[in-house]
């Protein structure tokens, strides 16, 4: 997931810095002592306008938010990183991995009264891999026979999905997997009511009609809102909040409407732009309204790897070593990011191998210098470094442009751009130099950062060269394909370890991406008026759970 563990990997490092009174240590879900907490109320946010709130094509956090609160799938991600059953009452899988049978629980229904069963997942993830969806998340489905040939257009179902009786759904997949069940987590295999038609029925995109704890009212207002209210007929636990208000935000400056916003009393969830994080600390933290999460995300450079000056990867080697990642951190975050040096979290304590990118360590500027002549990135080169504006990158982008500049001689052109264009210019056919890029796990396992970001199956280039899948680098390496296929078809969780390892050195050998800083999440949270505000494993607020005081 863009912004953006297996029951194994779970997340043991994540700290919610809430008050007790938010987060104590009962359990009655609210963490005050006080039951479950009152029914009612608007919870207010804002974000910047997503890509899609439809599962077919919801991708980065803003329509992640809202798809995955009209969606219930077979399993969900626990914030801390374990998989737990949603419609899912039992699962099978082959000696061999390649045949998942799932139970669904019967007799829920979506908003419209139609029926969740087997065949409403079918037809849900039918309708991601069509070819006219051109689906920027399909690729998840991958691995499910007949996937290739629904993305070619040659049929309009694949033949690895069939239901053996209504509340049973079987799949078959085209090489062993054996964490398919954990990729389900996430709401591109949500089911679909038959209204829904394909991937681009407009009137479903714009008011997607779910089966999740909240419904939408209204349509999508694009630029100004989107409002959720309680699904009263849910299936499964039932919402607390009556409402939640999501106002769509200047992509501009965003982030610094949200401060402005939570200090004005207008919304009860924020991020906060950079340069103001200390002092939102120093104010919040001691009322209980700070939250700070060492999430499951990375911050990388992106360097297009087939075309332009970031080709050779000598070049890119160049460009890692000539940042001061400390520097950044110091000045510009104020301390509280952390270096990274690796494609893979920390977070995922099983395979992190610290200081596995040597360019990542410290800065060399001879070395860089070396590499830059070596790769030919010579002086007065110009590179687009590019960026989504309104969420605080405006400050550590002018520090990456400035050493580039001044180590390498290079010429940095900054462009910022709405999240929604930079994503869409990432995939042009001929997109070249860096850009700003970020990795939350769609869900709980390595190989959700290796296999959409780096194997050559995620690229899926159309006849124009258009990329429309998340391996926006066009990095593609057999000896790294051929390490996590390996990998997915290892019964043994450290013999998959051990595999996804050697992956992640093959990529950082080949600089497929240039990691940055870690990823911790800051927010603030209004708990004076609500129970249970926490982060969610997708990184934002837990709006199922949250309850008034």
């Amino acid at each position: 997931m863009r912004g953006a563990k297996s029951a194994k990997w779970v997340v043991g490092a994540i700290v919610i810095a809430l008050a007790a009174t938010a987060c104590g240590g009962s359990d009655d879900g609210n963490g005050d002592g006080k039951g479950a907490g009152q029914a009612g109320g608007t919870f207010r946010m804002g974000i910047t306008e997503p890509v899609a709130i439809d599962p077919y094509n919801a991708q980065e956090s803003e329509g992640i938010l809202v798809t995955d609160n009209l969606f219930t799938g077979l399993y969900e991600p626990t914030p801390d990183g374990k998989v737990i059953p949603a419609l899912a009452t039992s699962k099978t899988v082959s000696d061999d991995g390649k045949t998942w049978t799932f139970k669904i629980k019967p007799g829920t229904k979506f908003t419209n009264g139609e029926t969740v069963d087997a065949a409403a997942f079918i037809r849900g993830w039918n309708r991601v891999a069509q070819k006219k969806s051109a689906s920027d998340v399909a690729y998840h489905m991958a691995g499910i026979a007949g996937f290739d040939d629904v993305q070619a257009g040659k049929s309009d179902s694949m033949s690895g999905l069939s239901a053996p009786d209504a509340n049973t759904l079987q799949v078959k997949l085209s090489k062993p997997d054996f964490e398919f069940d954990i990729k389900t987590t996430h709401t591109v295999f949500s089911p679909v009511p038959k209204v829904a038609g394909d991937g681009k029925n407009k009137a479903f995109n714009e008011t997607p009609i779910g089966n999740g704890p909240f419904k939408m009212q209204g349509s999508w207002q694009h630029n100004k809102s989107i409002t959720l209210v309680r699904n009263d007929s849910y299936g499964l636990t039932k919402a607390h909040l009556d409402k939640v208000q999501i106002d769509i935000l200047n992509a501009n400056n965003g982030v610094t409407l949200e401060y402005q916003g939570f200090e004005s009393g207008q919304y009860d969830w924020a991020r906060m732009p950079t340069p103001q994080q200390p002092t939102a600390k120093a104010k919040y933290e001691p009322q209980g309204e700070w939250i700070q999460v060492d999430a499951n995300g990375m911050n990388y450079l992106l360097p297009i790897t087939d075309n332009g000056p970031m080709k050779n990867v000598k070049a890119r080697e160049a460009v890692s070593y000539a940042i001061d990642r400390d520097l950044i951190i110091k000045g510009v975050f104020q301390g509280m990011m952390t270096k990274s040096t690796t494609i893979l979290p920390p977070v995922f304590t099983d395979v992190y191998t610290k200081d596995l990118c040597t360019s990542c360590v410290k800065q060399d500027k001879a070395k860089a210098k070396q590499l830059a002549a070596e790769g030919g990135l010579k002086p007065g080169t110009t590179i687009e470094l590019a960026y989504n504006t309104g969420a605080g990158h405006e400050e550590w982008i002018q520090a990456v442009q400035k050493q580039l500049e001044d180590v390498l001689g290079l010429k940095v052109k900054a462009t910022g751009k709405p999240f929604a264009e930079l994503l869409a210019d990432q995939q042009k056919p001929k997109a070249s130099g860096l850009y700003r890029f970020a990795w939350g796990a769609d869900y709980p396992t390595p190989d959700n950062f290796l296999f959409p970001l780096l194997d050559t199956a995620s690229i899926n280039k159309d006849a124009s060269g258009k990329v429309t899948g998340d391996n926006r680098s066009r990095y593609s390496s057999k000896t790294f394909d051929d390490l996590v296929a390996k990998a997915r078809g290892t019964k043994d969780q450290a013999g998959r370890n051990e595999l996804y390892k050697q992956a992640e050195k093959v990529a950082l050998d080949d600089m497929a991406l240039i990691p940055l800083w870690n990823r911790t999440q800051l927010r603030l949270a209004n708990t004076k008026k609500f129970n249970n505000v926490k982060m969610d494993f997708h990184e934002d607020p837990t709006l199922a759970e949250i309850s008034l005081k």
